[in-house]
């Protein structure tokens, strides 16, 4: 009887996984250009289980179970090849650029978001003016509403053209973000009330040392596999090549969960090293299978979360506090708005190109609420009704900010280049102007450029052709940073790209001869042959069927 429910259970996660690809399919193909599909899937997820509700309204069936998130399913199974992906195929030149100013926002950022709503909603309850709770209770969910998720807004930051910086401002530090909070989250739950005074530096020495022990895991280990590949032909049989890939990508992640760090931040770490050194030593059939299963993957993790979402609106046991609900809405933009300001007037201290008012507006309404927050929350271990009016709270806030903010980020974008237009009297940005921008978002690195004036447009030019707000497709339209901007040499770079150039990517790279280039460019073009072959094979035998009918 358990196996069968299990099997239901699987049977019914796949068909709401096919409606949602069916879903994204039909907004691509008739170019439905203002719905993120992220949001398109809370909605699917809304609807099925208001039909549901309806079913056991009726004592047809019981499936309340099978549309519950679970935990332990979601931070085992569907959140590590999310994770993974998103380090995996970030552009590591734009990432590494702004690397000071991503840490900052997504450490000390989170820390001060989590702080402003953890203090403000237990002062809140002291004085009766909101839900009461506990001084470990308030800290724990400002620190897992925290957790930034701009889904819908990167897919809209990619397809209009924002500014470079902009757009890897946002992706780096909701990438980084997510792994903070959940190790914020998880500290501040095991903190000891009865010791607060010498637990606080206990819990703050425990959190830097998870995120930089579980960051050193990853990196590890992504670096054992690059020399594995550089010293072992593996690229001859590309489907032990594509096993030993996905073991070094999933194993860091356990052993960190196995030693009670950070799995997330393993596996983030995993990913990025991994794609900027093991990546090339891959056969280039391994490449882009690589790339494109894990890119599926993580469109499927994603699509279920999305749609447990809209689901858990009606499966989930309610406990709706208004006051409580408005003020921790109101208390995460205002910690966003605190983050924002204060850390950008730190970072443009010591950035030569610095972040703009415009930008800085931007990037605070895109601090979007997501998955991982209302994960984290069905994982509290409160009391029932504390977790219950948490629970409610959590997805309140999460479908708020996926639906109203990212809905609108659009209108955002243009409201602020009116304003910046109004402010300097010019129009868009020149081509000229577009390309000198791609050029200099690499100041970090120090590859030189001009200063930039006050005012600078969030979006580097219209897009010429219609645009689709789609993840899925725009990832495959979107350009890594070395194939706008010209390369850097060795003699021009500086500081950790100079080291990496002449030390690190010689070590941990391969060399591959002409010989192992022209072989894997015969596998293929045997590969183009024979799909050709086939397809126009297939076209003539439908050919002579028609004509024989």
């Amino acid at each position: 009887n358990e196996e069968s429910q299990n099997s239901f259970r699987i049977f019914f996660i796949l068909c709401v996984l096919l409606i949602a690809i069916l879903m994204v399919y039909t907004l691509i193909k008739f170019k439905f250009h203002y719905l993120p599909e992220s949001i398109a899937i809370v909605f699917l997820g809304f609807i099925i289980g208001g039909i549901f509700q309806i079913f056991n309204h009726f004592n047809i069936g019981n499936i309340k179970e099978e549309e519950m998130l679970n935990p332990t399913i979601f931070f085992l199974i569907m959140l590590p090849p999310i994770i993974f992906e998103s380090g995996y195929s970030l552009h590591k030149g734009n990432f590494f650029a702004n690397l000071g100013s991503i840490v900052l926002f997504a450490v000390l950022g989170t820390a001060i978001s989590a702080f402003t709503i953890g203090s403000g909603l237990w002062v809140l309850g002291q004085a009766k003016i909101s839900y009461g709770l506990t001084a470990k209770q308030s800290f724990g969910f400002g620190a897992l509403i925290s957790a930034v998720d701009p889904v819908a807004t990167l897919a809209i930051f990619s397809a209009i053209d924002v500014h470079p910086t902009l757009y890897m401002l946002v992706f780096g530090e909701s990438v980084l973000n997510d792994a903070v909070s959940i190790v914020m989250t998880d500290t501040i739950i095991h903190f000891n009330d009865t010791e607060a005074g010498s637990a606080l530096g206990t819990a703050v020495g425990e959190f830097f040392l998870s995120f930089t022990m579980s960051g050193l895991i990853g990196a590890a280990f992504a670096l054992l596999l690059a020399l594995l590949l550089k010293h072992i032909a593996l690229q001859k049989t590309p489907s032990l090549e594509f096993c030993t890939v996905c073991l070094f990508a999933y194993g860091p992640y356990f052993l960190a969960e196995g030693l009670h760090l950070s799995g997330i931040m393993a596996i983030l770490s995993s990913g990025l090293v991994m794609s900027h050194y093991a990546h090339y030593n891959l056969s280039i059939m391994t490449q882009v299978t690589v790339q494109q299963v894990f890119r599926t993957f993580a469109f499927l993790a994603e699509s279920c979360v999305f749609a447990y979402l809209g689901m858990a609106i009606f499966s989930f046991n309610h406990n709706f506090q208004p006051a409580f609900i408005i003020w921790s809405l109101i208390l995460c933009l205002v910690g966003r708005g605190l983050n924002i300001g204060l850390l950008s007037l730190l970072a443009n201290r010591f950035r030569t190109h610095k972040i703009t008012f415009q930008q800085q507006f931007i990037m605070w309404f895109s601090g979007l609420r997501g998955a991982i927050a209302f994960a984290l929350a069905l994982h509290l271990p409160f009391d029932s009704e504390t977790k219950h009016v948490i629970v409610s709270a959590t997805l309140v806030i999460v479908l708020f900010t996926v639906v109203c903010l990212g809905g609108s980020t659009t209108h955002a974008i243009k409201l602020v280049n009116w304003w910046t237009d109004r402010q300097t009297g010019r129009q868009r940005l020149s081509s000229e102007d577009r390309n000198r921008l791609h050029h200099d978002s690499t100041e970090s690195l120090g590859y030189g450029g001009e200063e930039e004036g006050e005012y600078v447009h969030v979006q580097t030019d219209i897009p010429d052709t219609e645009y689709m707000l789609s993840k899925t497709v725009e990832l495959g339209r979107s350009k890594h940073l070395e194939e706008v901007e010209p390369q850097v040499s060795d003699h021009h770079a500086r500081g950790w790209a100079r080291w990496d150039q002449r030390y690190f990517i010689p070590f941990f790279r391969k060399r591959f001869t002409q010989q192992e280039i022209r072989r894997a460019c015969d596998e293929m073009q045997d590969l183009t042959t024979k799909w050709h072959t086939d397809v126009e094979g297939g076209s003539q035998l439908l050919d002579e069927d028609e004509h024989s009918l």
